[in-house]
């Protein structure tokens, strides 16, 4: 009879059921670490990842309770090394369970499969991906430096170029050289958003034939993703492409990371394991011994701050690449004082001119508002009323096209009403603007311009509105694009990474909102989503000397329009860096948030605040760890700015440190706290608690 190896499994465990760390089975069959089981769990049959393999019995549980696994999930590779570090690390990091962190980085389909189905599925497997490259186009001379600095050092790289100078281009020759000097080598490219991959796809797969470059964002269907992650995990596929997901893709012969757009707040995951991609890509690099390569025109802060002189402390080299390919000029900014327009105007006469003089000429304009629908409110002026979301603290915002009112937090969407629900007045107004709201307005505006053709001016709108159904936003991508449309409505989506060789013009028509907002992080944000869109504008070098960027703006002598008047990030960068370290903010400290959802706010705060005090006197009281009381500051539990969504009442409390070391610990500590508190009978009206680390709103 065969002995039975005792493994050490991660599995899926619903969440605050505090079995968070690995489960034991048995095993007469021989097993390594790395390899997908099936095993039992109550009383379902689960996917799990084989973690250790022991020939001795675990202590302290009884031989009986320990189950058999069910089955093996022949014919795939183990899991390496290195991937089962990157989920270790993210686990402990991010405060959540192994199995959920492991389990979820695998596509789901996976979960699902008999072994005779994953079998099938392996035959099917094109395993000659052959890489075919394409010569690109000559490098600039900054290009060329930019890679001999790579060549020449480690990493991580921090790649500050301004929009339009080629930095897809250094990543693409980054992969290329890497590619040939490395048959089996393979290559991690992300993106922020999913609307950014086909025109990013397309193109790498232009460049090293289609065979072998596979796609990994939430966009594909369960069977795209099993079949893209089987041919990464094979190492068939020498180029992997995607959002923030991809940075868990199983890559066993990975030697290069780029992360482009590496600012982006989509790099951090909002629901579950709140993971930021960006920064497990430079820990996955320090794995594999992989260079990274993090690109933006406006890097985040932290990395900026990351990249500075390595006598001061920086870790990352800075790569700079100021000028734009070939001739290109950067869009010259104008500032329009809102204060000096009428009452009420949406668009400035001068703007409006602009915007005529363009179309005339055949060019194209963008105009950004980041807010879609109609308006954000409906108001009676007669009581007061206001189209609240009867289960968020937010207003339902006007939707004109469908003449609907619609949350868009909790989903919740009704018919207009004729007359205001409370008074019964019939005019009820709507407050403020949206997209929707301004292509109408610009429609009036404009209804007398005529293209050169004589054709009258076309107006499009982009946004998350007219992108619902799959393939719309590739079609109206399309229409700009070819020149089918004049000007250009949107939000943020249409702000980055696109190349629009035709636009000249781009306005953000009201951008003061984040000058003066709670999150410290709001300017940040501002200036990077204006020096994103202004990089839209003049693409094409012969049209970039005339190219201007416009901002509608009531505080037109505000440092942030300052520095993006001449597109200078680097002093933008040292006076939001100056002001971060004066109030001991990130990058400067380490930040994390306990968030609790209940059925009142009370019982969410009061969670919070039993836990902070329950914490604090069980520190205080034990000498070895009386001085994390010192090193980390828990302050109070408040409510969040969005209070209630969907009737369930959120609270946060934020803990602060300058040390990451000291505040992981302290937050190692709360997590058994949370549970001893939270089954108290006086916090049963507690739905769920959850840590954010490096949260990126506050």
């Amino acid at each position: 009879m065969t002995t039975p190896s005792w493994i050490e499994i991660a599995v899926q465990t619903p969440a605050h059921s505090q079995v968070g760390g690995l489960l034991s089975y048995r095993s007469t069959r021989a097993l390594t670490p790395g390899q997908l089981v099936r095993v039992p769990l109550g009383q379902r049959d689960v996917l799990g990842v084989v973690w250790s393999v022991s020939e001795t019995a675990p202590d302290n549980i009884p031989l009986s309770a320990v189950r058999e696994v069910t089955a093996v999930l022949e014919g795939l590779a183990p899991l390496d090394d290195a991937w089962r570090q990157l989920v270790q690390f993210s686990a402990q990091y991010y405060q959540r369970s192994l199995g959920e962190v492991a389990l979820s980085a695998l596509p789901p389909q996976l979960r699902d499969l008999t072994a005779e189905q994953l079998a099938r599925r392996l035959k099917k497997q094109n395993t000659e991906r052959t890489v075919q490259t394409t010569p690109g186009p000559a490098l600039s001379p900054e290009q060329s430096a930019v890679l001999e600095q790579m060549a020449q050092g480690t990493g991580p790289f921090l790649l500050f170029g301004s929009t339009g100078s080629g930095k897809t281009e250094v990543y693409l020759q980054a992969v290329e050289r890497m590619l040939a000097a490395n048959p089996q080598a393979q290559a991690l490219l992300m993106v922020p958003e999913i609307n950014l991959t086909p025109q990013l796809e397309e193109r790498v797969q232009a460049r090293f034939g289609a065979e072998a470059v596979v796609s990994m964002h939430s966009g594909m269907t369960p069977a795209q993703r099993l079949k893209g992650w089987l041919a990464a995990h094979a190492g068939h596929a020498r180029i992997v492409l995607g959002t923030r997901m991809a940075i868990f893709a199983s890559m066993p012969h990975l030697q290069l990371i780029v992360v482009d757009e590496e600012h982006d707040p989509s790099y951090k995951q909002q629901e579950g394991a709140r993971y930021s991609a960006r920064d497990l890509a430079v820990y996955r690099g320090r794995l594999h011994k992989a260079p990274v390569l993090l690109a933006s025109a406006t890097p985040s802060l932290e990395s900026w701050h990351h990249s500075r002189p390595a006598e001061e402390g920086g870790r990352y080299v800075r790569l700079h690449m100021p000028s734009r390919i070939g001739t290109g000029l950067l869009p010259k900014v104008r500032r329009v004082d809102m204060n000096k327009q009428p009452r009420r105007t949406v668009l400035s006469a001068p703007l409006v001119a602009a915007l005529q003089e363009r179309v005339e000429r055949g060019e194209q304009c963008m105009l950004l508002l980041n807010r879609r629908g109609y308006a954000p409110v409906l108001h009676c002026a007669d009581c007061g009323w206001k189209s609240e979301c009867k289960h968020c603290s937010a207003f339902r915002v006007f939707h004109k096209i469908d003449r609907t009112l619609r949350c868009h937090h909790c989903g919740l969407t009704e018919r207009v009403p004729r007359a205001c629900p409370e008074c019964g007045n019939a005019d009820i107004a709507p407050i403020g603007r949206g997209t929707e709201q301004l292509e109408e307005h610009l429609g009036e505006l404009l209804a007398h311009v005529l293209r050169p053709d004589g054709t009258p001016v076309r107006i499009a709108r982009i946004d998350a509105d007219t992108t619902r159904l799959k393939g719309a936003l590739e079609s109206q991508l399309a229409q700009v694009h070819s020149g089918e449309v004049d000007i250009l409505v949107g939000t943020q989506m249409i702000a980055k990474g696109h190349d629009f060789r035709r636009i000249t013009l781009v306005a953000a028509v009201n951008p003061d909102t984040a000058l003066f907002s709670s999150d410290f992080r709001a300017p940040e944000r501002l200036f990077a989503l204006l020096m994103q869109a202004a990089g839209r504008a003049g693409r094409d070098a012969a049209q970039s000397a005339t190219s201007e960027m416009w901002v509608q703006t009531f505080h037109p002598q505000h440092a942030l329009f300052e520095a993006l008047k001449k597109h200078d990030y680097p002093a933008f960068a040292a006076s939001e860096l100056a002001e971060r370290t004066a109030a001991d903010l990130p990058p400067i400290s380490h930040q994390a948030l306990l968030r609790a959802d209940a059925r009142t706010q009370d019982a969410a705060q009061a969670l919070l605040n039993a836990a902070r005090e329950t914490l604090e006197a069980q520190l205080s009281a034990d000498p070895a760890t009386a001085d994390l009381v010192m090193q980390v500051s828990v302050y109070p539990a408040v409510p969040m700015s969005m209070q209630r969504v969907a009737d369930v009442e959120r609270a946060q409390m934020l803990l602060e440190s300058p040390s990451r070391m000291a505040l992981q610990k302290m937050l190692w500590h709360l997590h058994g706290v949370l549970h001893q508190v939270r089954s108290q009978p006086e916090h049963k009206g507690v739905i769920r608690w959850l840590v954010d680390v490096d949260p990126q709103a506050i």
